[in-house]
């Protein structure tokens, strides 16, 4: 089996495989304070619940946002699962080009989840990754990485509201029904909801006017089934892509290997991650 983990700024995204079928996921509060016992402890708990055993795990595949984290969870690897994690980093081998002007920019997330986009849906396609920030990420016809747009998360826009206007409060963001409230909490709702289904709308239209009108388009991430339905352009919601983006470079990688003998791969000197 290989477990899977993307950690990103605010939540961590858990996953097992079996094969190719994800027999276990759990989403989790990113916390950057934890130990190497305590996210091993709270994996082994994960892992009870789920009646799977520990000792079955082959590989560990890692893809981060949070770099702070990441010598710890290289450490719950190796203590609880005995195994080295391989890190979605240079030098990792993803099967897609990247042509961003400083690769190591392009956070593993993007390149995880427009290696599973592409495998799967073919290209040209967009994925749109609804998390702490909005991910808009392009794909080309021949499954090269272009590039793509970045927007403050609806959580992050909800929370400096909450914040800065002393009279309003915090409320549960979802489709009011209508786009005229007639209370205060319906009004900031709809502004929500209405504001980023047009904003996530808004760039597609004008990234499809790049990449051409048959581009899909597939969402993921925790707000896309809410947001996903009110848009024009978003034909797939995915919930699990970034988790099979994981499983298909680390399928790569262990074909790399075994081409090379077991030798270990290096990134190289330009630091792009390997095609």
């Amino acid at each position: 089996m290989l477990l899977t983990m993307d950690v990103g700024n605010t939540n961590t995204v858990l996953g097992v495989f079996r094969g190719k079928e994800l027999v276990a996921n759990w989403r989790l509060t990113t916390a950057r304070d934890q130990t190497i016992d305590e996210y091993g402890i709270l994996s082994r708990d994960l892992f009870t619940l789920a009646s799977l055993e520990p000792g079955e795990i082959g590989g560990v595949i890692i893809s981060s946002v949070v770099p702070q984290l990441n010598s710890t969870l290289a450490g719950m690897a190796e203590r609880y699962f005995h195994k080295k994690a391989l890190f979605v980093e240079p030098g990792i081998k993803t099967g897609m080009p990247v042509q961003y002007d400083n690769p190591q920019e392009v956070g593993a997330d993007r390149i995880v989840n427009s290696v599973a986009a592409f495998d799967k849906y073919g290209g040209p396609c967009i994925v749109v990754d609804f998390g702490t920030a909005i991910n808009f990420d392009a794909v080309s016809a021949k499954g090269e990485y272009l590039g793509g747009v970045l927007a403050p998360g609806i959580g992050i826009s909800s929370d400096a509201l909450f914040a800065r206007a002393a009279r309003l409060f915090r409320v549960e963001i979802k489709d009011p029904g209508k786009i005229i409230g007639t209370n205060t909490a319906a009004s900031m709702q709809a502004g929500l909801f209405y504001g980023y289904a047009d904003l996530v709308d808004g760039i597609l239209a004008r990234m499809k006017q790049v990449m051409g009108a048959n581009t899909k388009v597939i969402a993921t991430g925790g707000q896309a089934s809410l947001i996903g339905r009110a848009s024009k352009h978003i034909e797939t919601i995915d919930e699990f892509l970034t988790l099979e983006g994981l499983r298909i470079i680390w399928e790569r990688n262990q074909a790399g290997e075994r081409e090379h003998g077991g030798a270990p791969k290096k990134a190289s000197a330009s630091g792009r991650m390997k095609s």
